[in-house]
């Protein structure tokens, strides 16, 4: 899992408020076994028109927005379903981070685990951050837990454990890779089931 430290970017507001992980992304993908590919159908149904035309009218279609890599969106972001596919999708896409009014519970963890940042600010906070032009850059410091943009600083919270996870890149296989001296040496000591 790439590391998060301290990241910069231009931001992309959605501001729609109980987004489920059905919108997010249709189960009509989640056939594929992969955890790639799913940038493509990120907000499917809004996206796109009748033979997968853009819509013109859908803010992630927009030109000036083409180069966002922070969502900024409303309440309740990610709640419904629990597939994982949905954090695939925007972090497919090219989002580094979502920042919210809040999360589903089940969203959070996926993003947590996946190394896709979920920020929760309050809505004043939000509708801020949602005002920035296309070309305003904000910088998430997560050893800081702060958002910065201008001379504007706001704090967030986050789990010590799952800052350090993300400060360091490190998801569930990571973590048992740093004891691999430990589980070699364990399993030199077993005798094989086939000898």
């Amino acid at each position: 899992m790439e590391p998060f430290t301290v990241y910069t970017g231009k931001t992309v507001p959605f501001m729609n408020d109980n987004l489920d992980t059905d919108q997010i992304l249709p189960k009509t993908y989640l056939k594929l076994i992969e955890k790639t590919g799913f940038g493509e159908f990120l907000f499917d149904d809004w996206r796109y028109l009748k033979g997968r035309k853009p819509n013109p009218e859908f803010v992630l279609n927009f030109p000036e927005y083409q180069e966002a890599t922070v969502l900024i969106s409303g309440d309740n972001f990610g709640l419904g379903s629990s597939r994982e596919h949905a954090v695939w999708a925007i972090a497919n896409y090219g989002f580094r981070a979502v920042i919210a009014g809040g999360f589903g519970d089940i969203f959070y963890m996926n993003s947590l685990k996946n190394g896709l940042l979920p920020v929760v600010l309050p809505r004043e906070s939000l509708d801020e951050l949602a005002a920035l032009a296309p070309t305003d850059e904000i910088t998430i410091d997560l050893p800081n837990q702060k958002v910065v943009s201008g001379e504007k600083e706001y704090s967030f919270d986050i789990d010590p454990t799952w800052k350090h996870k993300l400060v360091n890149g490190l998801d569930e296989i990571g973590i048992t890779l740093k004891e691999i001296d430990a589980i070699e040496a364990y399993e030199k000591k077993i005798p094989s089931y086939w000898e």
